[in-house]
């Protein structure tokens, strides 16, 4: 029961400190450079930049239909912490006042991306996510063993980083890919753990060779 208990804490924890660090990755680094992440999130961000609707608003709205997906598919638990996840990302980029941390915009996509990389996978590892697209991935990746999350969520961000293109031009769109890709490679260390950092490592070693 205590070992029970501890591991529902410890999940609550994990879904606050991913709130806390994707809303820094979005409101500290990309939102001011209008830079935009994959998912759900990216498109209610294209949607922000380009219409000034709420961003705050669009997230949950628009995450709705893979809330449902979740309660159905993968339980009223996860749907639960999902649902806790989404709104606190929500309310966390409504009110919570970050600092604009660099214009650089190198350093913006690399470091706004592994913040929502870091986000993601805590979210993840504490039964949640925080982008509907996420479910899709899990729920793909769950049933097809040659397909990790994130490469499902590529897949899913193709049409995206298409549309980030035409609304927003050529050099956020490239920056908004790198994002993608620094958030990409910060979720698979936090769920495959060094042998994927390893793996990154060796492949760049040969490269300098």
């Amino acid at each position: 029961m205590r070992r029970k208990l501890w591991s529902e804490i410890r999940s609550y924890i994990l879904i606050l400190l991913a709130i806390l660090s994707a809303g820094f990755g979005i409101k500290g680094y990309l939102l001011s450079s209008h830079f935009i992440d994959g998912g759900v999130t990216g498109i209610s961000m294209l949607l922000d930049y380009v219409f000034d609707w709420p961003l705050a608003l669009l997230i949950p709205i628009i995450n709705l239909p893979f809330i449902v997906l979740a309660y159905f598919q993968l339980g009223l638990k996860f749907a639960i912490k999902t649902i806790i996840a989404i709104v606190g990302l929500a309310i966390c980029l409504a009110f919570f006042p970050y600092p604009d941390i660099t214009p650089d915009k190198l350093l913006t996509a690399l470091f706004g991306g592994f913040f929502i990389g870091l986000g993601i996978g805590l979210a993840i590892r504490g039964e949640a996510v925080l982008d509907g697209t996420e479910i899709a991935a899990l729920l793909v990746s769950k049933n097809v063993s040659f397909l990790r999350v994130s490469d499902v969520i590529l897949i899913l961000n193709i049409i995206v980083f298409a549309a980030a293109v035409f609304f927003l031009g050529i050099e956020p769109a490239s920056y908004s890919i790198l994002t993608y890709f620094s958030a990409s490679k910060t979720i698979d260390f936090l769920l495959y753990g060094l042998d994927e950092y390893t793996g990154v490592t060796i492949i760049s070693d040969q490269n300098e060779e």
